[in-house]
């Protein structure tokens, strides 16, 4: 099957990783960039056991779902990949995601879920996106072949599976307008002033990275992640001229990193110009978001899906609420509003850190936050020394929550559990075993992410 042509083949439905799924005599087909509906020649690029995958090479019909994908990148780019599908369309595909993954991995009951809760912006909508420096960016198809060409750098986003190339990106629709004025610019700035490109493979360049971030308060921050080899002449003079340019700007950072791998988490960064932190609003409570901090990076949908978990959470004041893996306290500092006691547990010391420093900004003083690994904070002692909990809300990474944490959960038997899952599968995983004491009372899928397969659900669980 490999490195054949299939012919006129019908795309019939959507799958995992923004792909779509074409069926060939019993075996499935993964194709990208192409929505239900289309009919397509397909070039099989991949065989495997049980499955191949492929690239659409000809159109005879195209889909009634498609829609003119508003990004010059699309294609490309690894995000946004459904943004040729109409929205309406996304929704529906990414609550049928959610319905599969209790089908067919939890094989549990559940009741008819509420409507998908969709996007008001669907452009726009990310409060922070992180910009690789390139020396070797990605030669797109149609650009003409030109040896020794001289204009290799890139300032963009990595291209799917090839860690050593880099997008250039024009323009990016994820982020207010302003992260594009500012990338270009310090862009522009770096090839005028000869501040070279890191070259990734060998991690040699004066520059590596640039993280823009913003509040839904209005303000925003930079960090410039420079390379071993730049001066701190050059590093000033950078900063300076980002500061003079886009005065909007309110809190201006910069690191230096000598390591191979691009993550800031194990490094100390140092603040130029302005505030240490930005500002960002969650249901009556203030939180501050400083240059390593998590927070979610849709702020308008987040404040819905919260809402969904506080409402799913059904508090009267005098409950006992555990908080699993509670990032920098966003879910236990909002539900202690209106509980007796609420305990956060997260893995990353500094994310408690930040969770404490949150609960004090706020005047929130019924919160405990305690760092370690789940599966060895949340035992049977644990549970007997703090009290069983009248409320149990897990928020746990892809990967879903450990099977002793989960054989935890049914021993400490909480009244209610509010499970918030970005991945529906390993949600579905999880809620099998909880089937044997709990049924789901609630279902609510919120889209964080448009134009992107990721989906956020959120589930109320109740004993049996």
């Amino acid at each position: 099957m490999q490195n054949v042509v299939l012919e006129n083949v019908e795309i019939v439905d959507m799958a995992a990783e923004g792909n779509a799924i074409a069926r060939v005599e019993g075996r499935v087909v993964f194709v990208p960039w192409v929505a239900p509906g289309d009919v397509v020649d397909i070039q099989i690029t991949r065989r495997k056991h049980n499955y191949a995958e492929g690239r659409a090479i000809n159109f005879h019909r195209k889909s009634p779902f498609r829609e003119e994908p508003f990004c010059k990148h699309f294609g490309t780019c690894g995000g946004c990949r459904w943004q040729h599908l109409s929205y309406e369309k996304q929704l529906a595909f990414k609550q049928q995601q959610v319905i599969d993954a209790m089908q067919r991995i939890g094989k549990v009951d559940f009741p008819t879920p509420q409507p998908i809760a969709g996007a008001e912006n669907i452009k726009y909508y990310r409060n922070k996106l992180e910009f690789t420096f390139s020396d070797s960016r990605w030669i797109l198809p149609d650009e003409p072949y030109i040896e020794n060409r001289s204009d290799r750098e890139a300032l963009g986003f990595h291209i799917p599976g090839r860690f050593d190339k880099v997008l250039d990106i024009k323009e990016c629709f994820l982020q207010h307008p302003l992260s594009n004025q500012i990338r270009l610019a310090v862009k522009d700035y770096c090839l005028k002033n000869g501040l070279s490109f890191q070259n990734i493979r060998n991690h040699q360049g004066k520059m590596r990275n640039l993280i823009i971030r913003n509040s839904n308060t209005g303000e925003w921050m930079v960090i410039v992640v420079f390379g071993k080899e730049a001066s701190r002449d050059q590093q000033e003079k950078l900063l300076q001229f980002i500061h003079n340019q886009f005065p909007e700007i309110t809190s201006l950072w910069f690191v230096v990193n000598s390591k191979v791998n691009d993550s800031i988490s194990d490094l100390e960064p140092k603040l130029f110009y302005g505030k240490e932190y930005l500002v960002e609003k969650m249901m009556h409570l203030e939180y501050h978001i400083g240059p390593k901090s998590f927070y979610q990076t849709n702020s308008q949908q987040a404040q819905i899906l919260y809402r969904v978990v506080y409402d799913f959470s059904q508090l009267t004041g005098s409950e006992l609420v555990f908080d699993l893996y509670t990032g920098t306290g966003t879910i236990a500092n909002m539900l202690a509003l209106n509980a007796k006691r609420v305990y956060g547990i997260e893995y990353i010391e500094e994310a408690i850190i930040d969770a404490r420093k949150n609960s004090m900004m706020n005047g929130v003083q019924n919160t405990i936050f305690i760092a370690g690994d789940m599966k060895d904070i949340l035992t049977e002692e644990f549970i007997h020394q703090h009290g069983v909990p009248d409320v149990l809300v897990t928020d746990p990474p892809r990967s879903g929550m450990h099977p002793d944490v989960v054989l935890t959960i049914l021993k400490a038997n909480p009244k209610r559990i509010v499970y918030v899952s970005c991945n529906p599968a390993t949600q579905a995983r999880d809620v099998a075993i909880l089937d044997a004491k709990y049924r789901i009372a609630g279902m609510q899928t919120v889209d964080m992410f448009p134009h992107t397969h990721h989906v956020e659900n959120v589930l109320l669980l109740e004993h049996k």
